[in-house]
């Protein structure tokens, strides 16, 4: 089966007609394989009636000539009379001559036979006891009734067998007339079938025309389409919105559209002298990319665009984007596609450019903001820097009363000089955290720790605070892992929302004013930031608005600290946004995302122990 499938095409098992003509086959053949197991049983079932027969008729044979037999010497027992026995010896040759027939014809029946060498036997026994009879008869008559009850017994034994075969025979001839019927049946069935295959097959093959013509007519229109697509193909061709190139694998180009040549700066004749070769157009770094190119085309027969440059006529380069596709499998030619970036390349380095200007403006405003910012908190700022200046002069005036004592206590003014030494650097600290808020510098990210940044700018704003009547209150939470960013930005920040804060709480006359800032880790596992204030609130249909450039809700504001603290966020890849507090006030959030868990192992491994305190 399967080598004639490899024979036939499959394009023919899908024809309706053909398959018609295969049901019909495949009946008839069918119909001619079951016609001749049923005349095979047919004869044999006719033979096994005819043997039927041959068995009866040999049956009454031998009860004719038993019978005759049997008159013979019954008339010579009763009377004596030599006639009778004119026929002697003949009738007892005839009755084992039958006998011998019967067993014959029986041999295969195991009952039947059986039944037949009894019946020769008793058959024998009785010829006998006749004979002598025969030659010691009286006239009394008694060896006749003798006689007679003998062949009664061999008349039964006959008439058993004949029953027996009879009612064989009915059986047979009832299975001959079923067979007879079957195939009556079998015929008519076959002649229906026959026909109704005759009638699908004519309507198959006049859907075979139909589908032929319908063909036909496809075909002709798929030859149209195919010719309207090669001229739509070359109107593409010609109307030179991009270059298009035929090549062969090998590099030679031998075909291209204008556009092509003007991205590469050769003309016409160039391409008929075939001087344009892909090798000569690459420049030497590009060329392994070219190779990868050709195999991925040898082995899918498609190259996925990508860009490379091409060496121009005059010994410039030109940055494209290319792709390409083989005609077909196993052929060395093929179309590509070619798109000059020169323009694209240029608009992105106008953008860059637009970019750095946007950010160097960006850098420019931030700095204004803490500039102005600082200034606002002049008070405080003075007051932070003349806290450890006034005690470092305390401590200085009682170092020198522990000098003038007598004996002097030297162990006072070692501690002194201690507490002179602690207020100096904490001043120092407190003008280096003004000077780096201050001065003008290009962003630049460190591996930092949210609270130290955020108690850094408390610190610097704790005296406006105070001043203004607002208890500020941290829930820092602990071992919050660190994050990259820049310190300056990232506190001024924390300095523009805790500074609005404390002015929007200064305006309210009743209530407590006070301030909750809070760390801790957000859904994505960042650092989120919260900051709470008792002021006067806001609007929610105005949250959004508060981070647009020039909105504020300040008199004397130029709103533009919101969206410098936005824009600052977003440029370190996180998110911040406001939120109306319960029962007044706003909520000021933002989060950050945390540095790698490599960096971030490192800086709690070099982190001076005095400085993780502090940050707790």
């Amino acid at each position: 089966m399967s080598a004639l499938v490899r024979i036939l095409p499959l394009r023919w098992l899908a024809r309706p007609l053909v398959l018609a003509v295969g049901a019909l086959l495949t009946l008839f053949a069918a119909t001619a394989i079951l016609g001749l197991q049923y005349w095979q049983e047919r004869q044999s079932t006719h033979q096994l009636v005819g043997h039927s027969r041959q068995v009866l008729e040999t049956l009454d044979r031998l009860r004719a000539i038993i019978a005759k037999l049997e008159a013979e010497r019954r008339g010579y027992l009763m009377t004596l009379d030599p006639t009778y026995l004119k026929a002697y010896g003949v009738s007892d040759e005839g009755v084992r001559r039958e006998a011998q027939a019967l067993q014959a014809l029986v041999a295969d029946d195991p009952l039947l036979s059986l039944r037949a060498q009894h019946l020769t036997l008793i058959v024998s026994a009785k010829l006998r006891e006749i004979d002598e009879m025969v030659k010691t008869a009286g006239t009394s008559g008694l060896p006749a009734l003798a006689m007679i009850r003998g062949m009664d017994e061999i008349r039964s034994q006959i008439d058993q067998m004949v029953d027996h075969e009879r009612f064989r025979l009915a059986g047979r001839e009832a299975h001959a007339e079923a067979f007879e019927q079957r195939w009556s049946w079998l015929i008519a069935s076959d002649v229906v079938l026959v026909v109704g295959l005759a009638a699908a097959a004519l309507a198959l093959a006049r859907l075979e025309t139909k589908r032929r013509r319908k063909t036909t007519e496809e075909n002709i229109k798929l030859q149209s389409d195919l010719a309207a697509r090669d001229i739509k193909i070359r109107h593409l061709f010609d109307a030179n919105i991009i270059g298009i190139i035929i090549w062969e694998v090998e590099g030679r180009i031998f075909e291209a559209n204008d556009a092509f040549l003007r991205i590469v700066g050769y003309d016409r004749e160039d391409l008929v002298a075939g001087r344009l070769h892909r090798t000569d157009l690459t420049p030497p770094e590009w060329r392994d990319r070219d190779l990868q190119t050709v195999a991925e085309l040898k082995r899918v027969g498609t190259a996925q665009a990508f860009e490379k440059e091409y060496v121009r006529k005059d010994g410039s380069r030109v940055p494209v984007l290319i792709g390409g596709t083989m005609f077909g499998e196993g052929g060395d030619q093929g179309v590509g596609f070619v798109l000059d970036l020169t323009a694209l390349k240029r608009a992105e380095a106008e953008s860059r450019e637009h970019e750095r200007r946007y950010r160097e403006a960006l850098i420019e405003l931030a700095h204004a903001n803490r500039v102005t910012t600082m200034g606002q908190l002049t008070a405080s700022i003075a007051h932070e820097v003349n806290q450890p200046i006034a005690a470092i002069v305390a401590s200085a005036e009682a170092g020198v009363n522990w000098l003038e004592a007598q004996p002097p206590n030297l162990e006072r003014v070692r501690q002194t000089f201690g507490l002179i030494a602690g207020d100096g650097m904490r001043a120092g600290a407190i003008i280096g955290r003004i000077r780096a808020l201050i001065r003008k510098a290009p962003p630049q990210k460190e591996y930092m720790e949210i609270n130290q940044a955020v108690l850094e700018v408390i610190a610097l704003t704790r005296s406006e605070a105070f001043k203004n009547g607002v208890s500020v209150r941290t829930q820092l939470a602990e071992d919050l892992p660190p994050i990259q960013a820049d310190r300056v930005q990232l506190q001024q920040v924390m300095l523009n929302l805790i500074v609005n804060a404390v002015e929007a709480m200064a305006s309210v006359g009743e209530g407590g004013r006070e301030m909750l800032i809070s760390t801790g880790r957000d859904a994505s596992n960042g650092v989120h930031v919260t900051l709470r204030d008792s002021g006067p609130g806001l609007d929610p249909k105005n949250a959004e608005r508060l981070f647009e450039a020039f909105y504020t809700t300040k008199p004397t504001g130029m709103g533009m600290g919101l969206a410098i603290c936005r824009s600052i966020i977003e440029t370190h890849g996180g998110r911040m946004w406001a939120s109306a507090n319960e029962p007044r006030g706003a909520v000021f959030e933002f989060t950050l995302p945390l540095a790698s868990d490599e960096t971030a192992g490192l800086l709690r491994a070099g982190e001076p122990p005095a400085l993780r305190s502090a940050t707790r």
